[in-house]
């Protein structure tokens, strides 16, 4: 059975303010109406596959659990990494985990964060590249270049071996652009696409082959595994053990058994605010625009609104990108550095670098809609059915005011209903609990007042989701 393998470990910085460490570009709606995480399973409708296995962090855990019951999907496994390793790793642990369901488990090694044009022709090139890695080849896809690109690392290709399939050479770093023009004049140079195909038993033999440590020590991590709802918990001492490294660099320049299959769809890896000007659609004038936008004179400009209007006039090439607490606007040939606009916030302590103002939970989320020294106001929204944590604060109080659906709430010893437009008080170290009894979300305003009010006065006494 063919077991895609959705890698969602990474934290998309380059598309600050939108893309955030809270909640990254892969979990985003950025292309079209679903997230990138969805778009990169529901492009595999042609291909006949098992249930998805999705690698991700602990932190982002309830994310892929919440978009994968959106699209009515179940997994193989939700494989929780205790730190980041990088991609060899990563591979190494679903290759085992695929392995436990069927013997001869083949991966469809995917970043979750990728963009594609033409499923079609990806679906073609995964059919095509099939007998290659049954036969103990560990594939490739090589995306076949338009231009002179200095944002991706290349592929050299050796000699065809069956139609449409070549030896791999080796891997290319990102570029210079005369170098990169060589490459494309070359012509058996493809962009490195991150994207493989092959037999878990395989790839797991190679990887034993010239990275024993790393092979020891997920094989470990995975036979002490703990499982938890949706989730699997490799054993954190054993994979902390683990060597990080890329499968590019761990794998696939070692061994002769590589192959590449070229791969011409429409494909990016949305690493910069440029590359979804690049996918848009653009207007008469080349502007990508993406909410509420009045544009005049305004030409090859990529400008994104997320809560209110935005104006521009007189402007040429910027990338303007507006969320509730942080805009963003840039040279459309100077993204690739907002990377380091994100590292300078986070030594400003500055909590936009990671957090957004809707932070979601796993049973819902939370907006800030007012913040001051000794209060503050927030929305609260709780999925049909969840529930918040039995808790108390220390240094505040709350006041709840329901405007949607139906709330029953712990307030020390007493359990009660609350409705539209009802509210009540929860004073300072009293144990209390949210929950939604309905079916539709219920929504409220919260008002916390005291001397302290970060997210950590917190004491869980139960808790459903296990924190």
């Amino acid at each position: 059975m063919l077991f895609p393998v959705l890698l969602s470990g990474g934290v998309g910085s380059r598309l600050w303010p939108v893309s955030r460490e809270g909640r990254p570009k892969q979990f985003l709606p950025l292309v079209g109406k679903l997230s990138m995480l969805q778009e990169t399973h529901q492009r595999l409708h042609a291909l006949d596959t098992a249930p998805p296995i999705v690698v991700c962090n602990e932190a982002h855990r309830f994310l892929v659990a919440e978009q994968m019951r959106e699209i009515a999907l179940d997994t193989t496994a939700i494989i929780l990494e205790p730190a980041g390793r990088n991609t060899a790793p990563a591979i190494a642990l679903a290759a085992i985990s695929a392995l436990q369901a069927d013997a001869d488990a083949m991966l469809l090694v995917l970043p979750a964060d990728h963009y594609i044009a033409n499923t079609d022709a990806f679906s073609q090139a995964v059919q095509a590249a099939l007998d290659a890695a049954n036969s103990g080849r560990l594939v490739t896809f090589g995306v076949v270049p338009d231009r002179a690109e200095t944002g991706y690392g290349y592929i050299k290709c050796g000699a065809e071996f069956s139609a449409g399939i070549s030896e791999l050479s080796e891997f290319v770093e990102k570029p210079d652009q005369a170098t990169a023009q060589g490459y494309v004049d070359a012509g058996n140079y493809l962009w490195n696409s991150g994207m493989f195909l092959f037999r878990a038993d395989r790839y797991l033999e190679v990887l034993a082959q010239y990275q024993s440590l790393m092979a020891d020590a997920c094989k470990q991590a995975m036979a002490r595994a703990t499982h938890d709802m949706d989730f699997v918990r490799p054993d954190s001492e054993a994979f902390l053990a683990c060597p990080s490294d890329s499968i590019d660099y761990a794998v696939m320049e070692q061994t002769d058994a590589g192959a590449v299959v070229a791969l011409d769809c429409g494909w990016s890896d949305i690493g910069a605010w440029s590359a979804l000007w690049e996918a848009g659609d653009a207007d008469t004038e080349g502007n990508v625009i993406e909410g509420d936008v009045l544009a005049q004179d305004t030409r090859n400009s990529y400008i994104r609104s997320e809560t209110r209007l935005v104006t521009t006039t007189g402007v040429d090439n910027l990338v303007i990108v507006e969320t509730a607490d942080a805009v963003l606007v840039a040279d459309r040939d100077n993204v690739q550095n907002v990377k380091a606009l994100v590292t300078a916030l986070k030594l400003q302590g500055r909590d936009e670098a990671t957090l957004h103002q809707r932070v979601f939970r796993p049973w819902g989320s939370y907006e800030s809609l007012i913040v001051s020294d000794r209060f503050q106001v927030k929305r609260i929204v709780v999925n049909p059915g969840e529930k918040l944590s039995l808790q108390k604060h220390f240094h505040r109080a709350e006041h709840w005011i329901v405007v949607a659906g139906t709330a029953e709430i712990t307030r020390g010893d007493d359990v009660f209903i609350l409705t539209e437009d009802q509210s009540t008080y929860i004073p300072l170290g009293t144990k209390h609990r949210l929950v939604n009894p309905g079916h539709i979300p219920l929504e409220l305003i919260e008002v916390q007042s005291g001397s302290y009010l970060g997210e950590d006065d917190i004491v869980r006494f139960e808790d459903v989701y296990g924190r």
